[in-house]
Order: structure tokens, then sequence, then C-alpha cells
């Protein structure tokens, strides 16, 4: 047993210390989101990091489409510059291409705590300004011959395909943008100024404009990029914050499986430790009450002992309703179902009560709309039911008062008992609470017998177990009146009596 004790004692420390590791790791994650959100930092410096690897992330993914447009000048341009110059151009350009995407993987496959390092942002820089320059120099190559202005169109749209494709590529970090994209427009600005025709002049224009255009499309993008990183952050926060919800919920539900564990063990324990002396204490008490075992000559005593038998079933009662709320809640409270007829249970129930009632000079009536067929039901619940609201009708009614019960069907076919007294009533906002489980109204405390407040909700519960409805509808100094419903699929229409084969050959010599 102690070997037993102890493993599962060390199972449960294993299994706390991982719960309390991972609150850990959530509130040091919400921390962190909660710091940088909160940062007064410009958003550029907030997520360079993510910007880095988005940057990373768009040139990796374009790795092989690059290189297809350089194919593609390569091959077209070849018609004006030597096809020997153009090759070593390609191979050039290829090679700064993929230094750029070496770039790129290496970062990737870097550890986080290498990517927060200032040298990355100039690697990316440099290679971009690598691959830029590489594109300058075709602008530079020499021609064959009078080329004209169809290779002057060409020149135009290749950079200006170059300036938007590196500036989709590269918006994420300006630095690079404008590595990657200046060599290209002044170099072929320079190239254009040097001619002296005017449509020379128009195109080095448009090159300077269209640098400018691209540059502000580039923080355009940026701003774009800061937007869902931004969004990206604050959706992280509420998963953190979610995750930090989910633990604790998990913790409380574990806390509260523990506590209703140990209360469940706690009432089955002094359900008996209570009831067995509490026995003996009624049982005596009523002895000396009742006087038999002889005359009692102290009338005090003969009270002290009515008394004592009255207080020990009070708490007999009470501790008899705590026990039969827990098993309700437990789901442990099983239905012994039969064919019962309502109406004969009421009336039974309301004999019971006829004691009290006439105490108080109260009339109970009892009225049926038509013959009730029998339900389907715990007639032990059912009893429980009727009695308890009964017992609360009498109880809150006052002195000469009058007890309705009305039984009948309900439109959708089922059953109904409703109980209406003429008592002080329930103001409309101590509704919930005299329907909550040790909840009593104000007149119930100033004026009431002594109750403990659950007897509504076990009537609620058991009425709920049958699939039935409960319903309390009061005002104040108006009555109380309580109705409970059971569904159609509990009521047991007639049937027709059982044939017996004598029955059966009777009837056929009748007929014969």
């Amino acid at each position: 047993m102690g070997y037993e004790a102890r493993t599962i004692r060390d199972e449960k420390t294993a299994i706390n210390r991982k719960r309390a590791m991972r609150r850990r790791e959530v509130a040091r994650t919400v921390r962190d989101v909660r710091t940088r959100i909160g940062s007064s930092d410009s958003l550029p410096n907030d997520f360079e990091l993510e910007r880095q690897h988005l940057f990373a992330d768009t040139r990796l993914n374009s790795a092989f489409a690059v290189p297809m447009l350089a194919l593609i000048v390569a091959a077209i341009s070849s018609l004006w510059i030597h096809p020997a110059l153009v090759g070593f151009w390609f191979i050039l350009n290829f090679c700064m291409h993929l230094l750029a995407i070496g770039t790129c993987r290496a970062y990737e496959k870097a550890p986080s705590a290498s990517r927060q390092e200032k040298p990355w942002l100039r690697r990316f820089t440099l290679s971009d300004l690598l691959y830029g320059s590489s594109w300058a120099l075709f602008f530079l190559l020499p021609k064959q011959n009078q080329t004209g202005d169809g290779f002057l169109v060409f020149q135009f749209a290749t950079m200006l395909i170059v300036v938007a494709i590196t500036t989709m590529q590269s918006a994420t970090l300006p630095r690079a943008l404008l590595a990657g994209t200046l060599p290209v427009s002044l170099t072929v600005t320079a190239t254009f100024l040097k001619q002296p025709e005017p449509i020379h002049y128009t195109l080095a224009a448009m090159a300077v404009g269209a640098q400018g255009f691209f540059f502000i499309l580039g923080n355009q993008l940026l701003k774009n990029a800061n937007t869902m990183l931004e969004y990206r952050a604050e959706k992280d926060h509420l998963i953190a914050e979610l995750e930090t919800a989910n633990a604790l919920s998990d913790e409380s539900r574990r806390r509260a499986e523990e506590a209703n564990l140990a209360k469940s063990r706690f009432l089955a324990t002094m359900s008996h430790e209570l009831r067995t002396p509490l026995n003996a204490i009624l049982g005596f008490s009523e002895v000396m009450k009742d006087e038999v075992l002889g005359p009692m000559q102290n009338a005090n005593y003969k009270s002290y002992a009515a008394d004592i038998h009255h207080s020990g079933a009070h708490l007999l009662n009470l501790i008899n309703e705590i026990l039969d709320l827990s098993r309700i809640e437990a789901g442990r409270h099983e239905l012994q179902e039969e064919a019962i007829y309502i109406d004969a249970l009421v009336e039974e129930c309301c004999k019971m009560m006829q004691i009290r009632a006439k105490a108080k000079d109260i009339s109970i009536q009892e009225s049926h709309t038509g013959d009730l067929p029998r339900i389907w039901g715990d007639e032990r619940a059912l009893r429980q039911v009727i009695l308890n609201l009964l017992s609360n009708a009498v109880k809150f009614t006052p002195v000469n008062g009058t007890v309705h019960i009305t039984l009948g069907r309900t439109e959708d076919g089922g059953q109904f008992v409703s109980i209406k007294d003429n008592g002080p009533g329930i103001p409309e906002a101590e509704i919930p609470v005299v329907l909550q489980a040790f909840g009593q109204g104000a007149v119930a405390i100033q004026s009431a017998e002594p109750g403990t407040g659950l007897g509504l909700s076990i009537v609620q519960a058991l009425v709920a177990m049958h699939g039935g409805h409960f319903d309390l509808r009061s005002k104040l100094r108006e009555g109380t009146e309580v109705i409970f419903t059971l569904p159609k699929s509990r009521v047991m229409e007639s049937m027709p009596a059982y044939e017996t084969p004598a029955d059966r050959n009777a009837q056929y010599r009748h007929r014969a």
C-alpha cells in the first residue's frame, strides 16, 4: 500500500510540474507579445525580424522565375549585342542570383538567436546591391551596330520589369530595395542622357520617374506588410490569452473535480455517522415523549423530549435532502420507473398533508380535468415532488387560507399538476434566488417555518429527470403557483384487455 501511494503521489507531482511549466511558457509568450505590441518604437523596428523572414521567403519562392527573365532578356538582346558578351553577362547575373538565394537560405536555416544579429540586414543589402549591379552592367554592354529606337524601347522595358520585380521582392527591407533598384535606374538614366536626341532625354526622365514611383509603391507594400504583421501579433496575443484561460480553466476544473470527489466521500461517510446516532436520538426521545415506559413527573422534561424529537427529525430531513441533491448532481440517482396514476398519488399526498393543514385551518382543494391515464415514472420521486410543493404551499399560506391543486392534460398530450396558494407571494426579483439551492426569499427568512432551501432544487432536478418542465409564478401579496408537467412520451394510453385462449374459444362457440 505504501509503494502504491508513493507511486500515485509521484505521478501527481510530475503532472503538476508539467502543468506549471506549461503555464510559465504561456505566461512568457503573453508577456513577450504584449511588450512587442505596446512598444513605443516605430513599426518597422518592431517587426524587423518578421520582415527579414518575409524578404527571405519571397526570394526563395521566386528562385526559379527570376533566372528565366534574365535568360529571355539575354536571348533577345543577342540581336543587338555580341552573344559572347551576353553569355558572360548572363553567367555573372546568375551567380549574383545564386549568392542572394544562398544568403536567404542560410538565414532560414540559422537558429532564432542568430537571426536577431544586425549582420543579416547588411548581408541582404549587399546581395541585392550586387544583383542590381549585375543588371546595371547589362545596360553598359557595347552594341554591335546602330540599334535604332527598338533597342531603346527594349532597354526601357527591361529596366521597368527588373525594378518592378525587385520592388516586389525587397519591399519589406527598404535598404535592400534601394540597393537593388538604384544601380539599374541610375545606369539607364546616365546611358540615355549621353545621347543627344530628345527621345533619350524623355526616356531618362521617365526612368527617374519610374524609380520614384516604384519606391513609393515599395513604401506602400512595406506599410501593408507591417499591418499584416501587427494583425498577426494581435492574433498571437489572443491565442496566448486563450491558452492562459484554457490552462486556468483546466486547473479550476481539476480542483473542482477533486473538491466534488472529496464532498461525495464526506457525505457518504457523514450520512452513516450522523444517521446512526440520529436514529437513536429520535427513538429514545419518542419513547420519552410518548411516556412508553411510564409517566414523566416533570412536564418540562416531556416538553424537552418533544423538542429533541422535533429537532432530530428536522436534522435528519436536512441530511436526507442534502444527500438526495448530491446524488442527483453526481448523476447517481436512478429512476425506478413503473406505471402509476398521478391523481392517486396526489390524493395520497393530500391526505398526508391534512394534519399540517388542519393545524392552520387551511383548506386543500383538489380538482381534475377528466380521467387521466397512467404515466410511466418513478413513484417515489414524484411523491417527493408533490410533497415538497404541498409542504411549501401549506407553510407559506396564512391561517384560514386555501391551497388549490389542479390536475389535467397539457395541449401536447402530456399531464400537469398545478399547486396554487393565496400566501404572501414572492417578489419577482427573488424568484431566481428561491429556485437556487439553499436559496430563500425575504418572506421565508422572516416569517416561515425553518427550512433548508433545497426543496425546489430537488423538485426541479427530479422533474427534469422525467423529461418534464417546472414553472413558478408568483406576485407579491397575490400568492404563488407552481406547475410541473410531464411529457406526452410518459403518458400511457388505455390498452385493450388481454384476451386468453379460453375467452377466444367461448367467443367462437357463441358465434356458432
